[in-house]
């Protein structure tokens, strides 16, 4: 742990998180999804509920053992970053289209697509607790970066994703011999004594890209409500838990979420601002949850309100990826 950090995770407690994260991803993976399989929605349905428990009844013991601030702390940390984690959801239906990945394959990328998300994230998280810690104005600069973020958010308007712009694509493709066609649900396979990439160690490589694009802004939004890396660490990869499963339930709803990314945008600027005016002005956290959860859910409530896009912008977004994919995949 790092010197002079105060956090609430023992060195117990962080070996304990990890010990149970590891079990539940064995479990999922080879009991319930030891047969690959496409994923239903109501199979989708039970394991985000399981997921949103499992956060939950953490977060209770968080409150029960550490005060009610570290379990509000832990709660917004968690919502802001499960609602950070809807939007992005899109891009992961558009990476798989783009490759052709088949419906039977894709929990499997996105569960080794977890584990290294864990590793990234943990080393993110460190680092970013370590530099404030050190460097207290370090939370001006996350904070700055929170609202220039969520101006762009704002403004940008929908286009096509491009996966293959992806720089760790791009690097991968150079470095790494890769074969054009995909065997199974293998990673690596072996031809004439040699050792090649399929295709689906490419959407894998770029899922893990994508992700550490995602945690640039999610870990800096979670340093906004609380410096604990304990309880940035864990609400950060319980709402990522629940992110595959969650992916299966929204795959075919992206559309009716148009006017997310407007609350996703306010949400950002408002734990930058909270971040900037730290020094000067301290939001309560009770405050900080209650204003998260009210714009995302007037952002959602009036996205179904208004389920409809304008002429023009119907064939944005969703409509390119499912073109993509019933083109097949698209290899070079």
């Amino acid at each position: 742990m790092i010197p002079g950090l105060v956090t609430i995770g023992s060195p117990a407690l962080w070996a304990g998180f990890l010990v149970f994260v590891l079990a539940m991803l064995a479990l999922d993976l080879g009991v319930f999804h030891r047969r690959e399989h496409a994923v239903s929605i109501k199979e989708a349905l039970i394991w985000t509920a399981v997921w949103i428990s499992l956060a939950l009844i953490f977060n209770a013991g968080v409150y029960h053992w550490f005060g009610s601030e570290r379990g509000l702390e832990f709660l917004t940390g968690y919502l802001i970053e499960k609602a950070l984690s809807v939007d992005n959801l899109f891009v992961f239906l558009v990476i798989f289209s783009y490759f052709g990945v088949a419906p039977s394959h894709q929990h499997r990328v996105l569960f080794w697509g977890i584990l290294g998300a864990l590793v990234m994230r943990a080393i993110f998280i460190l680092a970013g607790a370590a530099l404030i810690q050190s460097f207290h104005w370090v939370i001006y600069i996350f904070g700055g970066f929170l609202v220039i973020t969520a101006v762009k958010l704002m403004i940008h308007k929908e286009g096509e994703v491009h996966p293959e712009r992806n720089p760790l694509f791009l690097v991968f493709r150079k470095l790494v011999p890769s074969t054009t066609e995909y065997d199974g649900t293998h990673f690596i396979v072996r031809k004439g004594g040699k050792l090649f990439a399929t295709p689906l160690m490419l959407v894998l490589v770029t899922v893990e890209g994508t992700d550490l694009v995602f945690a640039t802004d999610s870990i800096p939004a979670i340093f906004g409500v609380t410096t604990d890396p304990f309880i940035v660490f864990t609400s950060n990869i319980f709402a990522i838990l629940g992110l595959r499963a969650l992916y299966f339930v929204l795959a075919g709803m992206m559309g009716k979420f148009r006017f997310l990314k407007y609350g996703l945008a306010l949400v950002l600027g408002f734990v930058g601002v909270k971040m900037l005016i730290s020094k000067a002005v301290e939001i309560p956290i009770p405050l900080s949850l209650g204003a998260v959860a009210g714009i995302l859910a007037v952002s959602v409530g009036i996205s179904l309100l208004i389920p409809s896009a304008p002429a023009g912008e119907a064939n944005q977004g969703g409509g390119n990826a499912e073109g993509e994919a019933a083109g097949g995949p698209k290899h070079s």
